[in-house]
């Protein structure tokens, strides 16, 4: 694992780098731009030289209520990550990780912290189907889903590409997407830090403490 300080617009660019269906990985996991990184450390951290601004999303939360993405998080110390409840591996582990490293902090942190879950597949992901899978990780993560389009339009403003789901040959539902965490600094409410697919608990349990005050991990 490493640390790298990247150029947003460079990631913005190469964002097709982590578009994969859970589960699989295919030509689209080949970087299709070159990204501008410094020398790796043994952190799984990435902080972005240009942090990302939050998305501008307002959707639909697991109790059908309104929920806006900006308003309601700022100034709060915020992880956020697109997938969807049918994923088989990536999107729960991700999910997970997360959950048993904030369950490791003091509980005044932990009830700061805002983990943020937007479906990829809001066809299938309705608030109760995203709201029962939730509570199998942390009852206080927020789920949110609603239209495809609204939610890949802001994925696409912090480097995450997805795909409309589509149906393997088994009939399964299928959803390509970025598996990136972003996290947003409680201070600016800026994404300064992303996460791949193969940061670990220990790593979000090391990080976390640094995320919540928004200093670099």
């Amino acid at each position: 694992m490493r640390k790298k300080t990247l150029l947003a617009a460079a990631l913005l660019s190469a964002s097709a780098l982590t578009l994969t269906a859970c589960g699989g990985s295919a030509e689209s996991d080949k970087p299709v731009a070159s990204v501008s990184s410094d020398v790796a450390t043994e952190k799984a951290a990435t902080v972005l030289d240009q942090p990302f601004k939050k998305p501008d999303l307002v959707l639909t939360d697991t109790q059908g209520k309104k929920f806006d993405l900006r308003e309601r998080t700022a100034g709060k110390p915020t992880l956020l990550y697109f997938g969807y409840t049918n994923c088989p591996d990536v999107c729960p582990l991700t999910m997970s990780n997360i959950a048993i490293a904030k369950k490791a902090l003091p509980k005044a942190d932990q009830e700061k912290l805002q983990v943020v879950f937007v479906s990829t597949d809001p066809e299938h992901d309705t608030p109760e189907v995203l709201g029962s899978w939730l509570k199998g990780q942390d009852p206080d993560f927020i789920g949110l889903t609603g239209d495809f389009a609204t939610i890949q339009g802001g994925a696409r403003t912090i480097g995450i590409s997805i795909d409309e789901p589509t149906k393997d040959k088994n009939g399964k539902r299928v959803s390509m997407h970025g598996k990136q965490v972003i996290a947003f600094s409680p201070k600016d409410d800026a994404g300064y830090v992303m996460y791949g697919d193969d940061a670990t608990a220990d790593d979000y349990q090391k990080d976390l403490p640094k995320l919540l005050t928004g200093a670099k991990p």
